[in-house]
């Protein structure tokens, strides 16, 4: 099971906001998201998921409110803004470019 700091530092960011991009979710279900889309291989500690959603929130690239959840509790969620999307869009872009990098590298042919 990969932990928060096994994985290439920002991929939490990027995640997280892929996630995101489909519709605004409060932080729990972001986990669980993430665990579910994952196959339960990417699971995400409260204490790397809230930075992580403040600093997102910092940056402009989402932003959130106070609504009922599911359950009749409040809960924050968090919604992707358009420079958000675009910040998606290229950091997606640069994790497709590295992932085909080391992918090539890993498939070499042993001697």
């Amino acid at each position: 099971m990969s932990k928060p700091s096994d994985l290439v530092q920002g991929t939490l960011d990027l995640l997280i906001l892929k996630i995101l991009a489909l519709e605004p979710l409060h932080a729990w279900a972001i986990g669980q998201r993430l665990k579910q889309v994952s196959k339960e291989v990417l699971q995400v500690s409260d204490g790397s998921l809230y930075p992580a959603l403040h600093k997102l929130e910092h940056e402009g690239w989402i932003t959130a409110e106070w609504k009922q959840s599911d359950n009749n509790r409040r809960a924050k969620y968090y919604r992707l803004t358009a420079p958000g999307r675009r910040h998606l869009e290229r950091e997606a872009a640069n994790w497709n470019r590295l992932a085909a990098a080391i992918s090539s590298v890993v498939k070499l042919k042993e001697a």
